[in-house]
């Protein structure tokens, strides 16, 4: 599943001619340019590709699409609800890089030690959480104002400050 980026999910159809709308968390409006197909969860770890015709951004988060071998509103029915994801190197045309979900894929660092690789970003009002595999176990990084240091597109790392004791948690959670 990694090599596939989850982006949004299908909340709706549009019109009576088929189309669909995507919500979406790629941080701009986007019209996926370049971009042949999208794939759809059918169940976990289970994608089926739909081709795209046409496609129009509304708004940062919400893009109408028309998908092949969708031609009316009851054949859409089938995906509302359903998550959209795209392959990692076409996710990565996407993303607006001051979005959070440009995370995805980062090494989070600490004190120059790799800590795990970003595998999912759950946004919380107050901070961001980064879920990561550390030392075998998922573990949670916050990410705010007094814990995040930096981060380097260009090397695609996240510098964080934990609090002390944070990562005891999962390392000694598994013996």
């Amino acid at each position: 599943m990694s090599e596939y980026i989850h982006i949004g999910k299908i909340v709706a159809a549009h019109g009576i001619g088929g189309q669909i709308i995507i919500e979406h968390a790629l941080g701009k409006p986007i019209n996926f340019k370049g971009i042949d197909a999208i794939f759809v969860e059918k169940n976990t770890a289970s994608f089926i590709p739909y081709f795209i015709t046409s496609a129009v951004a509304k708004t940062d988060t919400l893009t109408h699409l028309q998908i092949e071998g969708i031609q009316n509103r009851e054949a859409t029915q089938i995906l509302i609800s359903k998550k959209v994801w795209l392959p990692q190197a076409e996710f990565q045309q996407l993303v607006d890089k001051s979005s959070p979900l440009a995370l995805l894929g980062y090494m989070v660092q600490e004190n120059g030690i790799d800590l795990g690789l970003v595998l999912e970003v759950i946004e919380q009002p107050h901070q961001l959480m980064l879920t990561i595999l550390y030392q075998g176990q998922e573990a949670y990084i916050p990410l705010h104002e007094e814990s995040l240091k930096g981060v380097d597109h260009v090397k695609k790392t996240v510098t964080v400050s934990l609090p002390d004791g944070l990562l005891d948690l999962y390392s000694t959670a598994s013996e």
